[in-house]
């Protein structure tokens, strides 16, 4: 594909897309956010012309998803980017036929929602940063010290378009290690519409400072809140419940593979890691829990366990007899291979990172918001996060009645002199 034409833009799915399509419905849609709170007012005539000006910059989300015989792909779309009021629940899914992200707008917050077919949050946030530095020009904002964004007049690159997965395959024949079931929170589920959103604020200060002192990561910071606080809730359970549910509590990290391998693609490229704790060897302190996600962070980082998981998981699709079989025998192979993965690990934290739009933007915006896709009905409840200015901002996504796991989440940062601001998100 060495060039882009309109109307006849088409692309395969990438490694990480291809499982999407096989379990998205009206509850579990693989749609995420991520949210910029300005200190004014949008403007709605600036936010048209932004949008307008970026429309035809990113034709790989210009997308619909359509089914082949042996695999889904993308196809071009030419309708318009729409605007909508953003009214509803967050992450709704999209329907056959249309565009896979959109653009919402309310007063002073614009919101992006994509579709994990066609990127993460890394490309989405990328798409986010060029229309909301495109707006402040249409404002005739002064911009001085401004990012790298992608500018609307330049041309994509095939780079931003590739599976990247697959330009960094290397075969590598090591067996695959299997790894035993997770703990998952025994919380109800509610009534359909099930999900809903907690958001809090914390100072990066006050969590930076208790981090520091452990020597770890605000990432390794709260993923060890998050295990400490799944052993509190796997310990207060009935004995006979206690007794029978799993012990091993495991947390899904995802991380950006653009940090260790270079590329400019805007479509997915992530894996994740899985820190765990045994509660079969015993109560964990939250120090050794620190202790244990800091050292297998490391190691499950080493660019070499990565090779294995790339070649893994692109080796799997490329393997002549999983090639040929017909989709709608690929879809039930995949919705269940997703339906056992999900069972190994308990929780996700993803952390989208410490934002800066240089000092100038930096001060026409409150805060960002990342809210990672409905969990599904093992998992139950996830947390996304989101760094910018002095704040931290998680966001808990939960389809069940309870709210006990972030209320013990978020007392654990009180309870160690860290403030907690719960906002509407």
């Amino acid at each position: 594909m060495p060039g882009i034409q309109k109307n006849d833009f088409w692309l395969r799915l990438d490694n990480a897309a291809k499982i999407y399509p096989a379990i998205k419905d009206k509850e579990l849609t693989s749609v995420f956010r991520i949210s910029v709170v300005l200190k004014d007012r949008i403007r709605a005539k600036a936010m048209l012309e932004a949008v307008s000006d970026i429309e035809n910059r990113f034709p790989y989300y210009k997308v619909t998803l359509k089914a082949g015989f042996f695999w889904y792909y993308l196809e071009q779309l030419p309708d318009a980017i729409p605007i909508e009021a953003d009214l509803q629940t967050p992450c709704r899914a999209f329907k056959k036929g249309e565009l896979m992200f959109r653009i919402l707008v309310k007063d002073n917050r614009i919101s992006v929602e994509f579709s994990h077919i066609l990127t993460d949050g890394t490309g989405a946030f990328e798409f986010l940063k060029t229309l909301l530095l495109v707006y402040f020009e249409k404002c005739c904002i002064p911009l001085a010290g401004k990012p790298e964004f992608y500018d609307p007049d330049s041309k994509p690159s095939a780079e931003e378009y590739e599976d990247a997965y697959s330009r960094y395959f290397k075969k590598i024949d090591a067996p695959h290690i299997k790894t035993p079931g997770a703990f998952h929170v025994p919380f109800s589920l509610k009534n359909k519409p099930r999900f809903s959103v907690l958001t809090a604020i914390i100072p990066i200060a006050e969590l930076s400072k208790k981090a520091k002192l452990l020597g770890v990561s605000i990432t390794v910071y709260l993923t060890a809140i998050y295990l400490y606080t799944l052993q509190h809730i796997h310990e207060y359970q009935p004995r006979l419940k206690k007794n029978i549910n799993r012990k091993i509590l495991r947390i899904e990290v995802p991380l950006n593979l653009r940090k260790l391998y270079p590329t400019r693609s805007m479509r997915n490229f992530s894996l994740y890691v899985l820190p765990q704790i045994d509660l079969r060897l015993g109560h964990y302190t939250f120090e050794e829990i620190v202790k244990t996600v800091y050292h297998q962070m490391q190691l499950e980082t080493d660019q070499k366990l990565i090779n294995k998981m790339i070649s893994r998981n692109v080796g799997g699709e490329r393997n002549a007899i999983v090639r040929n079989i017909p989709l709608v025998l690929k879809s039930l192979f995949l919705s269940r291979l997703y339906l056992v993965g999900t069972k190994q690990y308990s929780g996700v934290v993803t952390n989208l990172g410490k934002i800066d739009l240089g000092t100038a933007a930096n001060q026409l915006i409150e805060q960002f918001i990342f809210i990672p896709p409905p969990p599904n009905k093992v998992l139950k409840v996830n947390c996304g996060v989101a760094g910018f200015g002095d704040n931290l901002v998680l966001s808990f996504g939960n389809i069940t009645t309870s709210k006990e796991l972030e209320r013990h989440f978020l007392a654990f940062m009180a309870h160690h002199e860290i403030t907690v601001k719960i906002i509407n998100s």
